[in-house]
């Protein structure tokens, strides 16, 4: 169950977290390790954008920065290019949608929500951008902050720990405590699986999930058809829909809020059988 009273403060709304919601996921990438490519035009971006609301989405998380291991950190200046047309032109044709600017930089974080955006998801929690915490403080929307050990270049080099969990909080808390300090209420954790962890570190963090609620956080999962569901079922990412959904359910019964994901109407399917079961459980 979630917790009661959770609400998100968009800029000029608010988002009670009710029931698990879904994000999905718009890359305007040319090299996601599993969409890339395919809504680098304008047309392209907004039908898929269209797509998933109708499919149930909650929110849209646009971004125009590749983070699959291996990748390099993308220019603000050509990412801005790539996404804040598209998150203009899905905030003109969708006026109610809930949009997401996904993102290392406070500049482009900036201009994203002056073109529509109105909340900021970081997979480096203010690392690569020194100036990305004083951004949301600026804007006050709700900020997504994600764990992550290294870079993407270098991420999966062997990545070790002592353990997982207590790394993983202890960075997370210590990043929570300097926003709290510059008056940035609405955040959200994720733990960040795929960023810096090993298989098993993964699937320890997934069964451990219930530890993060000690952050007093809405909780943000990111499994969508990665690395650490096709390498355990011997496939690959195009094929790793049906473990990601199996996963899904998982995440939602430890604790997980919101499911940020390629499929959108698979994982809204999910949350469905998910709020089911917790109904029948509670009556």
């Amino acid at each position: 169950m979630l917790k009661p009273n959770r609400i998100l403060r968009l800029k000029s709304r608010l988002l009670e977290l009710k029931e698990p919601l879904v994000m999905g996921i718009l890359n305007i990438t040319p090299d996601s390790f599993h969409d890339g490519g395919k809504f680098l035009a304008l047309d392209d971006a907004v039908n898929q954008a269209e797509k998933m609301l109708q499919e149930g989405a909650d929110i849209i998380d646009v971004g125009g920065m590749s983070s699959r291991p291996g990748s390099a950190i993308l220019e603000a200046e050509e990412e801005q290019i790539r996404i804040l047309s598209v998150i203009e032109a899905i905030a003109h044709r969708f006026p109610e949608a809930i949009i997401s600017v996904d993102t290392v930089y406070g500049s482009t974080a900036e201009r994203a929500v002056e073109k529509g955006a109105c909340m900021v998801n970081d997979i480096s929690a203010g690392a690569i951008d020194s100036q990305m915490f004083a951004s949301i403080a600026k804007l006050q929307v709700p900020y997504v902050l994600m764990h992550m050990k290294g870079l993407p270049q270098n991420m999966q080099h062997a990545p070790t720990y002592d353990d997982p969990v207590d790394e993983v909080i202890d960075f997370l808390q210590e990043r929570l405590r300097k926003l709290r300090q510059l008056g940035v209420t609405d955040v959200l954790i994720d733990p960040g699986f795929g960023f810096g962890k090993s298989l098993a570190d993964n699937f320890e963090i997934m069964n451990r999930l219930p530890e993060f609620q000690i952050l007093d956080c809405p909780i943000l999962l990111g499994i969508s058809r990665k690395s650490m569901i096709y390498k355990m079922l011997d496939s690959d990412a195009a094929n790793a829909l049906n473990g990601t959904s199996a996963l899904h359910m998982a995440a939602l019964m430890k604790g997980a809020e919101i499911l940020r994901v390629h499929d959108v109407r698979e994982a809204v399917e999910v949350i469905q059988l998910h709020t089911a079961l917790s109904n029948s459980k509670d009556s």
